[in-house]
């Protein structure tokens, strides 16, 4: 009884102490939560303004501070942010050449645009093969055989050998000469300039359609239907500034009508240089008319596809490793080296800006880039 009577009166002690032992609990967590929440909001205060003075400083600023590597602290967790390395010395350019043997030119927007040479690319393809550099260009603009762009080298005075320039258009053909096309005896039927009828020659595939249908109309009256060869068994879609309906509706009837016909495009490029002073439309927006009408996704056999590369491997027996790849696009260069186990370099002679390159919205990013492939000599 004495000991029940002693709990009792000490009841009211215990619950005081226990409500004091809170309050100083509170008091102490009010106070670290507050020291964190003071030290989080100082953290963000000073990134938004690293962030906000990062993206007003000049674009050649923002690229130098892009080739270190930058760390962070937030909420204790370490983040690194890192960028394409800009090649604007002759140190620099050395530094990058010593691990590469083979170099691989895209060539508008790189070597010329539209049929202006740049300035300095002589020189510049001198310097490299006197490194002892083995130098190939490939392209995506499928209006030229390898024939017809040798001849453009030849009346821009640059030296190449008929080896060392591929194009698409001869990726369409070596494609189709891969799968053994020519033993279904099928025909081609083509959407494009005179390139990819002159490479479906050398390879002994028959053809048609290509400048052959440059001008054609349809007939709009009642009961009519437009006749389409049913021995199609590829449509090959290159760029073609002659393109009209007629060509969209011959290429879609083959290959909604015909089984097993083969929908190739020999790139998606949005835009491409047909002059020096301004962009025009790529062959994207001709395999894009087509795949509209077909609901189907093209064999892309150009860049970024392997094909090209992997024939330049086989032949020549190149190092992936030690091959660069050089372009303006992103989405096609830059890839095709990333993609494809090469170094890449974007330069910024063509269609992309330094200002795209290192916008925080571009997710493809090259091992380095130059204001144009002069830099490869310190010019």
């Amino acid at each position: 009884k004495k000991i029940k009577s002693l709990s009792m009166g000490m009841k009211p002690y215990l619950f005081g102490a226990m409500a004091a032992a809170l309050c100083v609990l509170c008091v102490q967590w009010r106070t670290r939560a507050g020291r964190s929440l003071k030290m989080t909001a100082a953290r963000s205060r000073a990134t938004t303004r690293g962030l906000r003075a990062f993206h007003r400083a000049p674009t050649s600023i923002r690229s130098r501070n892009l080739n270190k590597l930058s760390t962070f602290a937030h909420g204790g967790a370490t983040a690194v942010m890192s960028g394409p390395k800009k090649v604007d010395s002759l140190e620099s350019a050395k530094e990058l050449l010593d691990g590469i043997d083979t170099i691989i030119f895209d060539c508008d927007g790189v070597i010329w645009l539209g049929d202006t040479i740049i300035e300095g690319i002589p020189e510049t393809l001198d310097y490299l093969r006197g490194l002892g550099k083995t130098v190939y260009f490939v392209t995506n603009n499928a209006r030229k055989s390898r024939k017809g762009y040798k001849k453009k080298f030849d009346d821009l005075g640059l030296e190449i050998s008929p080896e060392e320039v591929l194009s698409s258009s001869f990726a369409a053909a070596a494609y189709l000469d891969k799968i053994d096309f020519q033993s279904t005896g099928k025909s081609v039927y083509v959407i494009g300039d005179v390139g990819i009828g002159e490479e479906l020659d050398l390879m002994g595939i028959k053809w048609f359609g290509g400048p052959q249908d440059w001008g054609r109309e349809i007939e709009l009256k009642s009961g009519y239907a437009l006749p389409f060869d049913e021995n199609v068994g590829a449509v090959v879609v290159g760029f073609d500034y002659g393109i009209n309906y007629y060509k969209i509706q011959y290429a879609q009837l083959c290959i909604n009508e015909n089984p097993g016909c083969l929908f190739i495009a020999t790139n998606l490029d949005a835009r491409t240089h047909l002059t020096d002073a301004q962009e025009w439309a790529g062959n994207g927006a001709m395999a894009g008319a087509i795949k509209g009408c077909t609901g189907q996704d093209p064999i892309v056999v150009g860049k970024p596809s392997p094909l090209l590369i992997d024939y330049l491997v086989q032949k020549y027996g190149l190092q992936k490793d030690r091959i660069l790849m050089v372009g303006d696009r992103l989405d096609t260069d830059i890839v095709f080296g990333n993609d494809n186990g090469l170094k890449s370099c974007l330069t910024l002679t063509g269609v992309t800006p330094e200002k795209k390159l290192l916008s925080p919205e571009n997710k493809i990013i090259p091992n380095v880039y130059v204001d144009s492939i002069n830099a490869f000599r310190g010019a």
